[in-house]
C-alpha cells in the first residue's frame, strides 16, 4: 500500500500563486507516475498534471499549460503542484493521485491510478 498526503490549499485571489505538495509512504518502490487531479462542484474530477517518477517526463492538461508546473523530489518521496496566474475557474479539490505499471499507460484518467490522498480546497476569488 502507498499513504498520500496533501497539503497547501487555501485561498487565493485571481491572478495568485499556490503551491501544492504531496507527501508519499508505504511502498512507493511501486509507483512510477505521479499525478494531481481536480474536482470542482458539480463536475467530474478531471486530469490535471503528471509526472514520471523516473527520468520526470511531464504531461498537462490544455487548460493549465504554461500556468501550473508539476515536479518532484525523489529523496521525500513528494511531488509538487506550482499554480501560478490563478483564475476562478481553478477552484477545485484537488488530489494527487500515484500508479505503477507504464506511466505511458492510462495518465490522464482516474481509472487508471491506484492510490489517491485525500484532497485539498483551492479556491480562488475573482
Amino acid at each position: 500500500q502507498v499513504q498520500l498526503v496533501e497539503s497547501g490549499g487555501g485561498l487565493v485571489q485571481a491572478g495568485g500563486s499556490l503551491r501544492l505538495s504531496c507527501a508519499a509512504s508505504g511502498r512507493t518502490f511501486s509507483i512510477n507516475t505521479r499525478g494531481w487531479f481536480r474536482q470542482a462542484p458539480g463536475k467530474e474530477r478531471e486530469f490535471v498534471a503528471a509526472i514520471a517518477w523516473s527520468g520526470g517526463r511531464t504531461v498537462y492538461a490544455d487548460s493549465v499549460k504554461g500556468r501550473f508546473t508539476i515536479s518532484g523530489d525523489n529523496a521525500k518521496n513528494t511531488v509538487y503542484l506550482q499554480m501560478n496566474s490563478l483564475e476562478p475557474e481553478d477552484t477545485a479539490v484537488y488530489y494527487c493521485a500515484a500508479k505503477g505499471g507504464s506511466y505511458y499507460s492510462d495518465r490522464y484518467y482516474t481509472s487508471g491510478y491506484d492510490y489517491w490522498g485525500q484532497g485539498t480546497q483551492v479556491t480562488v476569488s475573482s
